[in-house]
């Protein structure tokens, strides 16, 4: 059976599947806007936002409490999206995943140290506190996305073990590290920690709607101008380099923009595995491999697929709430290994 028939219609021209991958994307919006322990159809959902319905409870359930949460996850899964996009173009791997090599938890640890060591300066308030965080958070997505790109590197090409190898080493790092950190903390401290561990984005405020948005635009716009320099590197560096790309700079410049866009997002939400390893595959199977339509699907995907857990986090066990990082590892772990199972087959391993 074709799967990606079951996905969208063959027949449906390439281009248009963004704007269905857009509409299944507003539903998926709209049901976790009235979904939860007040349970609401659309049509009240689409009242409350637009101020049209006759219930005040549910504006400001969906206005207040839940809008906000949702355009988080909207914008978290995008940005993950992008970035498992755009790292397996760079690392011309498809099991290139933001989370599984470490990415993530590197700006996991980042964050969790200011949050440690940085407690006077986040207490303070103001313009210090409120970007401290994300920048270390884009700090530690840099870095350990820069150790990840040097320790794959064999012969000019990207090694699955190696990348594979490394990202266990960097998660056993920031794990230790996060571990470290907790030993040291107060009890308010250890609570954040879990926050990063396990995902959550019960802690979405507009201004953190505001500022993630900004990032994830910004990475997004820029690296959809390296679409073509990044479908070239997939022809290998030299070929790429015969056609007029400069890898080293694509590099540096990808590098950045994931860090950008996976530091902004986990800053806010925490951990969530595997939706940038899910969701470019997805947008695969849509739109094909090219990075011009590749990239804003897997925003749109990745969004979808955050905010589906997010809704089944809330309502499975209501009125208690499951971390949204143990949902995506669920779902996401067996993905993963059918994806390693197909890459040894492929391989002759």
């Amino acid at each position: 059976m074709n799967v990606r028939a079951l996905v969208l219609p063959q027949k449906l021209p390439t281009g248009s599947r963004l704007v269905v991958l857009a509409g299944v994307l507003l539903l998926i919006v709209l049901q976790g806007l009235g979904s939860g322990a007040l349970d609401l159809p659309v049509s009240a959902v689409v009242g409350a936002l637009s101020g049209s319905g006759d219930d005040p409870e549910a504006g400001l359930v969906v206005r207040t409490l839940r809008l906000p949460r949702v355009l988080l996850g909207t914008i978290a899964g995008a940005g993950l999206g992008i970035a498992g996009a755009a790292m397996q173009g760079l690392l011309r791997n498809p099991l290139a995943d933001p989370g599984l090599v470490g990415v993530s938890s590197g700006a996991a640890l980042a964050a969790a140290t200011v949050v440690v060591l940085g407690e006077r300066a986040l207490s303070g308030g103001g313009w210090a506190a409120s970007t401290l965080l994300p920048a270390a958070a884009f700090l530690g997505a840099a870095l350990t996305t820069a150790i990840v790109y040097a320790a794959s590197r064999r012969n000019g090409r990207s090694s699955t073990a190696l990348m594979l190898l490394a990202g266990i080493a960097i998660n056993a790092l920031a794990t230790a590290g996060i571990g470290l950190l907790m030993f040291m903390g107060s009890d308010a401290q250890i609570r954040q920690f879990t926050f990063w561990t396990m995902g959550s984005l019960a802690g979405a405020t507009w201004h953190g709607v505001a500022a993630s948005a900004l990032a994830v635009a910004l990475a997004l716009t820029l690296l959809s101008r390296r679409a073509g320099p990044l479908d070239a590197l997939a022809l290998g560096e030299a070929q790429a380099t015969h056609l007029g790309v400069s890898t080293a700079a694509l590099n540096r410049a990808c590098v950045v923009l994931i860090a950008l866009s996976v530091g902004a997002t986990t800053a806010l939400t925490g951990t969530l595995g595997f939706i940038g390893l899910i969701a470019p595959h997805l947008a695969r199977r849509m739109v094909g491999p090219t990075h011009a339509l590749l990239l804003p699907a897997s925003a749109l995907s990745g969004a979808a697929l955050v905010v589906l857990a997010d809704t089944a986090a809330r309502t499975w066990v209501a009125p208690a709430e499951l971390p949204i990082g143990v949902l995506t590892a669920l779902f996401g772990a067996p993905f993963f290994l059918m994806l390693l199972r197909r890459r040894a087959t492929h391989e002759g391993l």
